[in-house]
């Protein structure tokens, strides 16, 4: 089965950049593919009694910052390998952000990095791919 459009989720991670180079691949093997990466990230909540404490400016803007150049990191990786293809930021919870973009985009496949979180930690966090995998309507391939 060829997949013709691809979702790469990239954190900027070493498994997020495995999973990057692993879609830049597949892409290349599969003529007319389109590839297109998404890089999630959202901003800081601090829980105090009653509700959320607000988190100052200056930090929500550093954290959008980072997010601005891990985007440019996919974007430059890219250009590097010659592969063309749409590089998206998008702020919120990534397993459902990855989930809807999907959605909405008509995607085929999505490509993942492990997180390898193990045990307990998975089992009380959750991660990321552990979530897509789950809660996923099309293949999604996870990268160790």
């Amino acid at each position: 089965m060829l997949f013709t459009n691809i979702l790469a989720a990239y954190d900027g991670s070493k498994a997020g950049t495995k999973a990057l180079d692993k879609a830049i691949e597949l892409v290349k093997l599969t003529p007319g593919a389109k590839l297109t990466v998404v890089h999630v990230y959202d901003f800081p909540r601090f829980y105090i009694a009653d509700g959320f404490a607000p988190v100052p400016t200056s930090i929500n803007q550093d954290f959008y910052e980072l997010a601005e150049r891990t985007a440019e990191d996919a974007r430059i990786r890219l250009e590097e390998v010659g592969v063309s293809a749409d590089v998206e930021l998008a702020q919120g919870a990534p397993a459902e952000v990855i989930l809807d973009y999907a959605k909405k985009h008509d995607n085929d496949l999505i490509i993942i990095g492990s997180r390898g979180l193990g045990g307990i930690r998975e089992f009380v966090l959750g991660s990321v791919s552990h979530n897509v995998v789950q809660h996923a309507r099309i293949p999604v391939l996870v990268i160790k």
